[in-house]
């Protein structure tokens, strides 16, 4: 493959002509990273092997685009043809656009020491090392895999970064002038200020939002930054080899109960999950809500379920007003329309742009105008 033309042409896709990233990015053979990945098809998750159509493997790898390499505990490396794995993502190659934003949020200079979180397929800790040398670069992850095919894909191309396999959650090794995390925590773990050296940098997101936490470590131990104002969502850290199975059961019941609660909606039914801004509010002020959406011919319908059990669903023909039963002990579609009313009163709503407070324990205090929350 002539993955030189194709990088080249991907750095210019995603970095401006005079960024310090271009040459990274120009530079990384990404295919190398990605040998196999999945792709969702009619039958399900389907396994692609670049090797066997390099035509197709160039298109995907020096895209921008994510390709998910692991789905529940199956990697597309170890995955057969007729293979058809059930269930949600837990890995993948990141979008190089997205990396890099991550990366120019971090503020990295030479001589830093950087602890990249969440080493997936290796991205961001091969253009981490190719602007500040792999001898200032540490990635980690909780999949052994992971972090040793990275090892070895990188040290093929000559870069020798430090790889641990640890749950980045829990207790860390050594001390960092920055943390980048392309996975989503809640909440921000307290380990990871205590890694954090006087005057680093901290970069990461909140878990089931699109919000993207810059700050600063303070003398005391905490940190002190904002919510950027652009977003970016990854999946969320685990500590085995799948995700729980979360609400399955109470979402297939909100699908079909009577609700103790029968109203008539204000808005038009969305798909929360692709409006971020107000999902992002949602999971601010009730942490936990699980969604679903469905839309066939005219007729959309929304569930929100809650670990205290409560349930919402919304059905509206176009865009009427929906009928919305509720049950359990929390009115979330009320909740909801909360937040839609201010975002519709007020143009937008306070959390982008928010000051932000991170106390040593991890716990943090947002604030904008007239309005405060906690990220805990």
């Amino acid at each position: 493959m002539d993955w030189e033309r194709h990088a080249a042409r991907l750095a210019e896709d995603i970095t401006d002509p005079v960024s310090r990233w271009r040459e990274p990015v120009a530079h990384t053979a990404r295919h190398a990273l990605v040998p196999k990945w999945w792709e969702r098809a009619d039958s399900g998750w389907q396994v692609r092997d670049g090797a066997a159509d390099p035509e197709v493997w160039a298109t995907a790898a020096y895209s921008d685009t994510s390709l998910v390499t692991r789905v529940g505990p199956l990697h597309a490396d170890h995955a057969a043809p007729d293979d058809r794995p059930i269930g949600r993502a837990t890995s993948s190659a990141t979008m190089p656009g997205l990396v890099v934003q991550m990366l120019r949020h971090g503020r990295l200079t030479a001589g830093v020491d950087l602890l990249d979180v969440g080493t997936g397929a290796g991205g961001l800790t091969a253009y981490a090392c190719r602007r500040l040398g792999a001898e200032h670069v540490t990635s980690v992850d909780v999949d052994p895999y992971l972090t040793e095919a990275a090892r070895e894909r990188l040290a093929a191309m000559d870069m020798h970064p430090t790889f641990e396999t640890v749950d980045a959650t829990g207790p860390l090794q050594g001390t960092y002038d920055r943390i980048i995390a392309t996975v989503a925590v809640r909440p921000v773990p307290a380990s990871w200020l205590a890694a954090l050296r006087p005057g680093g940098r901290l970069v990461t997101t909140i878990a089931n939002t699109s919000l993207i936490l810059t700050a600063w470590k303070d003398p005391d131990g905490g940190a002190t930054g904002r919510i950027e104002r652009d977003w970016a969502g990854f999946m969320t850290t685990r500590h085995g080899d799948d995700y729980p199975p979360g609400l399955a059961d109470l979402v297939t019941l909100a699908w079909v109960a009577g609700g103790l609660h029968v109203t008539a909606g204000r808005f038009p039914v969305m798909d929360i999950a692709e409006a971020w801004e107000v999902r992002s509010m949602l999971e601010v002020e009730v942490p936990g809500v699980e969604l679903d959406y469905r839309h066939e011919g005219d007729t959309r319908s929304a569930v929100l379920v809650h670990p205290d059990g409560s349930w919402a669903r919304a059905t509206a023909h176009r865009f009427a007003a929906p009928i919305v039963h509720e049950g359990g002990p929390r009115r979330l579609w009320k909740l909801l329309e909360r937040i839609r009313l201010r975002l519709n009163v007020e143009g937008r709503l306070p959390l982008y742009g928010a000051h932000v407070r991170i106390t040593p324990d991890g716990v943090c205090h947002l604030k904008r105008g007239g309005w405060t929350g906690t990220i805990d």
